[in-house]
């Protein structure tokens, strides 16, 4: 059985008002056999496409190899733009050693909630998948349940829109004695279709790709997921 751990901690700053949330890098980012165009960066598989897409919708001409001014270029770029990366799973076992999210067993979930408190800039939660067994949402939906909340749908299409309300606990001081004022942070997420080449078949049935399909036979999967990415992103 081989331990998958995330390789990254939380990329997040005290200002940051989107975040990134995922299940797990290739293993190969957690045994270090990068491959020559991997980046040593949340994110940094060459196949994964996220930042291809971020590149092309920001003209950023990003190094794509095992550099640190490849992971500097990509950090420089998250702090401009107020983004944090904080993927949902701490660690899992894998029987096969691959990237599938299918595959993971006894999962551990990082407290991604916990992070939300600590950095109350957080307005938006970006998943790199859907509600699928095993993706971002899944999983985000199951440590909801630990703190008693829910996410409700606010748009059915793709990329789908939820929300859900954080208690937010402020402390005051009234008559010498110390009182707890209670209120609620809403924050959004969206469900991104993933970058894995799996979403291809999911993305290729969807009635707006084949409208533009139509349009353009040209226009590909790849061409799909900047255009929904660069609302967000």
């Amino acid at each position: 059985m081989f331990f998958h751990k995330h390789p990254y901690q939380p990329f997040i700053q005290s200002d940051t008002k989107k975040l990134i949330v995922g299940t797990l890098p290739p293993p190969r980012f957690s045994t270090g056999d990068l491959l020559e165009k991997d980046v040593d960066f949340c994110y940094g598989s060459y196949y994964n496409s996220l930042w291809l897409f971020i590149d092309k919708i920001h003209n950023l001409n990003l190094r794509y190899d095992n550099s640190q001014e490849a992971i500097d270029q990509r950090k420089q770029f998250l702090i401009e733009h107020k983004i944090g990366v904080c993927d949902i799973v701490e660690s899992a076992e894998r029987e096969k050693i691959d990237a599938s999210d299918l595959g993971m067993q006894n999962i551990k979930l990082r407290d991604v909630v916990g992070y939300l408190k600590q950095y109350p800039s957080i307005e938006t939660i970006l998943f790199t998948g859907g509600n699928s067994k095993n993706g971002p949402e899944y999983f985000f939906r199951k440590h909801l349940k630990d703190y008693n909340l829910k996410l409700e749908l606010v748009n059915n299409e793709v990329p789908r829109i939820h929300k859900f309300s954080l208690p937010v606990i402020a402390s005051g001081t009234k008559q010498s004695h110390q009182s707890e004022l209670s209120s609620k942070r809403t924050l959004k997420t969206v469900s991104l279709t993933s970058g894995s080449g799996a979403a291809n078949i999911s993305i290729s049935r969807l009635p707006l790709y084949k409208q533009l399909k139509a349009k353009d036979p040209n226009f590909n999967t790849f061409d799909f997921r900047v255009m929904q990415y660069r609302e967000y992103l």
